[in-house]
C-alpha cells in the first residue's frame, strides 16, 4: 500500500474528526456567509505527483475552494427552487459514502430494501396508491426523462411497436402536449430521440395564469384523430407555481388515448398540508410522476424519485441483460429500472430526514415556507420600485422593477443583489417581461432572513 493511503488508513478517525469540525464550523456560519461566492476563482492548479495526505487535502480546500463557495444551504439562498440539507440528512449522506453501497443489485446488502421502504414513504406522503412503484434518480430532468421513456415504450404498445427494440424511429412522430412544460421536458424528449420539436404548447388559462386550459387540451387531443400521445401536467410551474387541474386532465383519459406524465418537482409537496393538498388532487392518476427531493425535502444534492403505474414497460426500457446481474424478476434490482448500473445509496438521507422529522416535521418546513414567501411578496407590493408579476401561489414570488424593467437593468439589479452577499435570487421572463424569481425551499430559513432580502431587494431597486 502507498505510504501516504496507509498512513491515512492508520489515522481515519483523526481524518474523518478533521472534517467533521470543517463542517461543523462552516454550517455554523452559514446564515452570516456570504450567500453568493465573491469574486473570481483560483487559477488551476497542477496535478500533484506526491500525495498531500487526506490532512494536507483537507487543509488546502479549506483554504484555497471553502471560501468561494455558496451559501447556496443557507436561509437567504433564494435562487432556483433550492433547499438546504437537514441535520438528520447530512447525518445519513455521510454514512452513504461510508458504507458505500452499490445499488445495482440486491445481492449480500439489505440496502436496496431501505430505498424500497423510503419509496414508499414517499408515495405515501404524496398519496399516492399502491399502483405506483418508484426507484430514487439524480434530480427533476432523470425523473422526467425516466416517466417520459416510459411513457414512449408505452406508445409502441399502442401502435405494435417493440420500442426498446426497434428504437424511437419506429414510431414515427410523437405528439407530446403541455401547457407550461419545464426545460427538462425538452431535454429529455431530447435525449430520449422523440425531438424538442414535437412539444406542443397547449394555450393557457387567461388571466396571468401558467396552468394549461384543460377545454384547449382536449380540442388538441382530439386533433390528433385517435392516435395516442403523451400530455405532460404541472404541479408548480418555476416561475408561478401555478397547477394543472389534474383531475380535470386524467377524465379526458375516459375519451382520449394519452400517457399522464405528472411533473411535481417541488409542487408535490403541497401534498403534505390540508391547506394546499387540493393543488395536487388527482396526482393518483398519474401514469407517471416526477419529484425532486434535494428541492422541499431538504435532503443533499442529488436526490429525486420517479413514480410510475406501469414497472413492465419500465423494466422494458431499463433492463440490463447481463448474466451477471441477473434477470429482472420479481421484484427487479434497481439497475432494471433507471439508466444508471452504478447508484449510491441516494436514499438514505431521505430516510433519515424523514424518520428523524416525520411528515409533521416536513409539513412545517413546506407552511413556513409558504408563509414567508407570502410576506416577502407582500413587503414587494410595498416598495415603489418593484411590482409583483403574478400572485404568491405557495413558495415563488415573481417580480420585476415597477419602471422599465429592461432585460439590462434587470440584469444589474440580480448583480446588486447578489454582490451585497445576502441573499440571492434568480432571472426569468414572465409574460414577456424579464423578472426576477425568489423561491422559498430551505429548512433554515425564518421571518429575519425574509426580512433582509426584502431591505437589499428594495435597496437595490431604489
Amino acid at each position: 500500500m502507498h505510504r501516504t493511503l496507509a498512513d491515512d488508513l492508520s489515522r481515519l478517525p483523526e481524518l474523518l474528526q478533521s472534517a467533521r469540525d470543517v463542517a461543523a464550523r462552516e454550517l455554523a456560519d452559514l446564515a452570516e456567509r456570504p450567500v453568493a461566492a465573491p469574486g473570481p476563482a483560483p487559477g488551476r492548479a497542477p496535478l500533484p505527483d506526491e500525495g498531500a495526505g487526506g490532512t494536507g487535502a483537507l487543509a488546502r480546500f479549506a483554504e484555497r475552494w471553502a471560501p468561494g463557495f455558496s451559501g447556496s444551504a443557507g436561509p437567504r439562498y433564494l435562487g432556483f427552487v433550492t433547499g438546504g440539507a437537514t441535520p438528520a440528512s447530512v447525518a445519513g449522506d455521510w454514512l452513504t459514502s461510508a458504507f458505500d453501497q452499490n445499488l445495482s443489485g440486491a445481492g449480500g446488502s439489505w440496502a436496496a430494501e431501505l430505498e424500497r421502504e423510503t419509496v414508499a414513504w414517499l408515495r405515501e406522503l404524496f398519496g399516492l396508491g399502491e399502483a405506483h412503484s418508484g426507484a430514487f434518480v439524480t434530480g427533476a430532468t432523470a425523473s422526467n426523462t425516466v416517466g417520459l421513456a416510459i411513457a414512449r415504450e408505452w406508445l409502441g404498445e399502442r401502435l405494435g411497436v417493440d420500442v426498446s427494440r426497434a428504437g424511437a424511429a419506429a414510431l414515427g412522430p410523437v405528439d407530446v402536449l403541455s401547457g407550461s412544460p419545464h426545460s427538462s421536458v425538452a431535454k429529455a424528449l431530447s435525449v430520449l430521440g422523440i425531438g424538442r420539436d414535437r412539444l406542443r404548447r397547449v394555450p393557457l388559462l387567461p388571466g396571468n395564469r401558467e396552468a394549461v386550459d384543460v377545454t384547449a387540451l382536449e380540442t388538441a387531443l382530439a386533433e390528433l384523430g385517435g392516435r395516442p400521445a403523451i400530455v405532460v401536467a404541472n404541479a408548480g410551474t418555476v416561475n408561478t407555481v401555478d397547477f394543472d387541474d389534474l383531475r380535470a386532465i386524467a377524465a379526458l383519459k375516459e375519451r382520449y388515448d394519452f400517457w399522464l406524465h405528472v411533473d411535481a418537482a417541488f409542487g408535490g409537496f403541497a401534498a403534505l398540508c390540508p391547506e394546499y393538498a387540493a393543488l395536487v388532487d388527482g396526482l393518483d392518476a398519474a401514469d407517471s410522476v416526477c419529484v425532486d427531493l434535494h428541492k422541499w425535502l431538504n435532503v443533499p444534492y442529488d436526490a429525486a424519485v420517479q413514480f410510475t403505474r406501469r414497472r413492465d414497460l419500465q423494466v422494458a426500457v431499463f433492463h440490463n441483460a447481463s448474466p451477471y446481474l441477473g434477470p429482472p424478476t420479481g421484484e427487479p434490482d434497481f439497475l432494471h429500472l433507471t439508466p444508471e448500473n452504478s447508484r449510491r445509496l441516494r436514499a438514505l438521507p431521505a430516510w433519515f430526514s424523514l424518520v428523524a422529522y416525520g411528515r409533521a416535521g416536513h409539513r412545517e418546513i413546506v407552511e413556513r415556507n409558504v408563509a414567508l414567501a407570502r410576506r416577502l411578496g407582500e413587503g414587494i407590493d410595498a416598495v415603489p420600485g418593484l411590482r409583483l408579476l403574478a400572485p404568491v401561489r405557495l413558495n415563488v414570488v415573481c417580480f420585476t422593477l415597477a419602471q422599465d424593467p429592461s432585460p439590462e437593468r434587470v440584469d444589474a439589479l440580480e448583480r446588486a443583489v447578489a454582490d451585497s452577499g445576502e441573499t440571492y435570487v434568480t432571472p426569468t421572463v414572465y409574460g414577456g417581461v424579464p423578472a426576477l424569481r425568489a423561491a422559498f425551499s430551505n429548512w433554515r430559513t425564518t421571518e429575519t432572513d425574509t426580512r433582509r432580502a426584502l431591505e437589499v431587494l428594495a435597496a437595490a431597486s431604489a
